[in-house]
């Protein structure tokens, strides 16, 4: 029996994560579930998985949590902030963390978890976008076992070599790592029209359902931008060992070129219970609830290469990591504002890329050599972006 944590219970991630759970209640137990104001979702979960936590990261939210526990008769112990949310992370009795809070916000409680030697499931690729190198420090030095849960680096983790050496894509006779993103809601749509996109155009993801901010990330390719980032990371390669390949099947999560000649690719029904699953059991496998492709029904596959004039968020996020871990800590709390704004409807589709591309011209290059500097750094951008955003509205 092993026991989970799970951080961002209420999104997408953290629904499925209990779903899977939920089908093997002989293997998992929920110790706490965390989220930040839907409180009446979690609530719900706490009482579905018989969580002993509920934590909130939304001081605000108590006495909304207090009057949902007793309406849904939850014995749940309600705990309140940060502090709390790396306890339940690094608690003894945790066995395994899935880390699914969108944004920065989610990366101290996912450094708590790694320092404990816990098994991470990271979906938070911010976490690795903001530290890369001292969060793969600190699970070396800790010996945590990080596991991707997005599914293109999930798919990546599956098609690697049972003996691959970190950082080193020849010994294990890999020429090149290849990322496939959708192109989202507007691979189509004449570039003309890109002013006049709303957020509900761009939350309406052709083949995933996500939440708000990722769906937007997707529709602007940032959000595979920011898989660059994390890939670099977490299999130690260069920019150039990366490269993006546009697939609208979303049927291949993504895939790993041989030096001879070979393709090896995983594939699976774009649903997140998959990569979940694999996370939880990994090196087993476990029913995740996920039908199986139905090749006789496939459609056929096309691939293609982004637009750098469609997707410049993906383009940018590429050039970031070139430049170094200052540089994309700041792309991520500029695109963060950047979307925000572009959800309340003060910042144009097209304006998220103008505002990200700003903030990084105005922010030199830095070393950044523990998680208080990367915290400092990633408020200075936001700040910024707030200042710039004011200017373009």
């Amino acid at each position: 029996m092993k026991t989970v944590t799970i951080l961002g219970a209420t999104g997408s991630i953290g629904q499925n994560t209990l779903d899977v759970i939920s089908r093997h209640p002989d293997l998992y137990r929920v110790f706490a579930v965390t989220g930040h104001s839907n409180v009446e979702s979690l609530v719900r979960s706490a009482v579905l998985c018989n969580a002993r936590f509920i934590v909130l990261s939304n001081e605000s939210a108590y006495e909304n949590v207090k009057q949902q526990m007793q309406q849904q008769h939850c014995h749940s112990e309600v705990l309140i902030g940060p502090e709390a949310m790396c306890e339940v992370c690094s608690a003894p009795e945790v066995d395994i963390v899935m880390s699914a809070i969108v944004g920065a916000a989610g990366l101290l409680p996912t450094i708590a978890a790694v320092r404990a030697s816990k098994r991470v499931l990271l979906a938070n690729k911010e976490s690795l976008v903001m530290s890369g190198e001292l969060f793969m420090n600190a699970v070396r030095e800790h010996k945590a076992e990080l596991l991707p849960i997005d599914s293109e680096h999930n798919a990546i983790f599956q098609c690697l070599p049972h003996n691959f050496e970190y950082g080193n894509l020849a010994a294990s006779g890999i020429s090149k790592i290849l990322l496939t993103g959708s192109g989202g809601p507007f691979r189509e749509k004449p570039l003309d029209e890109f002013e006049l996109i709303t957020p509900e155009q761009a939350c309406a993801h052709p083949n995933w359902t996500m939440g708000r901010k990722i769906s937007v990330d997707s529709a602007s390719m940032m959000n595979k931008g920011l898989e660059f980032i994390e890939a670099k990371w977490l299999f130690g390669v260069d920019e150039a060992d990366i490269q993006v390949v546009l697939h609208p099947q979303s049927t291949i999560h993504s895939m790993v070129q041989y030096s001879d000649g070979s393709v090896i690719a995983q594939m699976g029904n774009p649903d997140m219970r998959t990569p979940i699953a694999y996370g939880l059991s990994y090196p087993s496998r476990i029913e995740s609830g996920v039908s199986p492709l139905d090749f006789s029904q496939l459609a056929n596959f096309s691939f293609a290469e982004p637009d750098n004039l469609r997707y410049p968020n993906l383009y940018l996020a590429i050039e970031a990591c070139k430049e170094g871990q200052s540089a994309t800590t700041a792309l991520n709390a500029s695109n963060e504002v950047a979307v925000e704004a572009f959800l309340d409807q003060k910042l144009s589709f097209c304006a998220i890329a103008a505002l990200n591309e700003r903030v990084l011209s105005k922010l030199s290059t830095v070393e950044l050599n523990s998680i208080a500097h990367v915290i400092e750094h990633d408020e200075m951008a936001r700040n910024i972006a707030r200042a710039e955003l004011r200017k373009l509205s």
